[in-house]
């Protein structure tokens, strides 16, 4: 007889036990993707999946107490890393089958081709579940140039490094002070500070046809300019940005502005500045802010409720107010 326990956190904070195979199942596939699973031995199994109330990205400990075989489709819309915490996995994705075990290396999965896992008994893994679009635009902010094509991450990477044991102790800090009552996850900006740290690091440490250009010389002088004005951005999105101001800022003419901006963004600086502000907004509808939707809007800049809910569910998928639902 199955032995389910399941205590739900405040926020989305979750802490996940079952005996019960089908249960883990599908509450692996709601945390993380769809999947098809088996076990040697079912009397031994001991799901355990811990997942802490992160903003942008999904970052869980998780272990099944037996071996297990996970058939997965590809992810399409996400990247999939794995940091051994004990035990091991061996993963074939694209032709392509490693090991990684605890210290000495992780697995990085893509979002274009079917995963296969088997994990040992003793396995226990950090497992990070990080959105496409996201780590993308985040990879071009750092290199100055769109992804195209996706970003092709070696399916096994180095842990025993420098940047693998950093990359390991950044993820087991975030991880413990989401988990903290008054930690990380009752502030929502030093939060979002930290997710952009790691998947820097994630980008740094896991081989990939960047790693030449985020390893390499500094960019090209108006590259260099262009992500300038990116970062001044993204620290001050609460101010007037005029395409002026901003061509200020980068000590260029607002045509190059416009030019380097679509070359290396892939869209205009007031778009860049409209993205920014949006992912503001969701980030505090996220959090379950008690002021309402027009309010957070008008303080990010957005006076037209009809147009700044069709921006919104053009970025996300979802009107704001199925956010703030969400949330609550």
């Amino acid at each position: 007889m199955s032995t389910d326990r399941q205590t739900a956190q405040p926020g989305p904070r979750l802490r996940f036990r079952t005996t019960d195979l089908d249960i883990a199942r599908t509450q692996v596939t709601k945390t993380f993707a769809e999947h098809d699973m088996s076990v040697g031995d079912r009397a031994t199994l001991d799901c355990r999946l811990d997942l802490t109330p992160s903003g942008r990205l999904t970052l869980a400990r998780l272990g099944y107490g037996t071996d297990v075989t996970i058939f997965g489709p590809p992810m399409r819309s996400v990247y999939h890393v794995n940091l051994p915490v004990s035990g091991a996995s061996t993963v074939q994705q694209n032709g392509t089958t490693r090991t990684s075990t605890a210290g000495r290396s992780g697995i990085a999965m893509l979002p274009n081709g079917p995963v296969t896992m088997w994990w040992s008994p003793d396995g226990v893994q950090y497992a990070i579940k990080l959105p496409k679009e996201l780590l993308e635009a985040h990879a071009a902010k750092l290199t100055g140039r769109p992804v195209d094509g996706g970003i092709r991450f070696a399916l096994e990477f180095d842990l025993s490094s420098a940047p693998g044991q950093m990359l390991n102790a950044t993820v087991s800090f975030l991880y413990a002070e989401l988990l903290r009552p008054d930690g990380l996850a009752t502030m929502p900006t030093v939060r979002h500070e930290l997710e952009s740290a790691l998947m820097t690091q994630l980008l740094m440490t896991i081989p990939s046809q960047l790693s030449e250009t985020l390893h390499g010389k500094p960019a090209h002088s108006r590259r260099t300019r262009i992500m300038q004005v990116v970062e001044y951005i993204d620290e001050h999105p609460h101010l007037e940005l005029s395409t002026a101001d901003l061509a200020a800022v980068a000590g260029i003419g607002e045509r190059s502005l416009q030019a380097g901006f679509r070359d290396l963004v892939g869209m205009s600086p007031r778009a860049y500045v409209r993205v920014v502000r949006l992912d503001r907004v969701h980030l505090e509808l996220s959090t379950g802010t008690p002021e309402s939707v027009t309010d957070v809007a008008a303080r990010w800049g957005f006076f037209h409720p009809g147009r700044f809910a069709q921006q919104y569910r053009d970025r996300f998928g979802v009107l704001p107010s199925d956010t703030v639902r969400s949330a609550r």
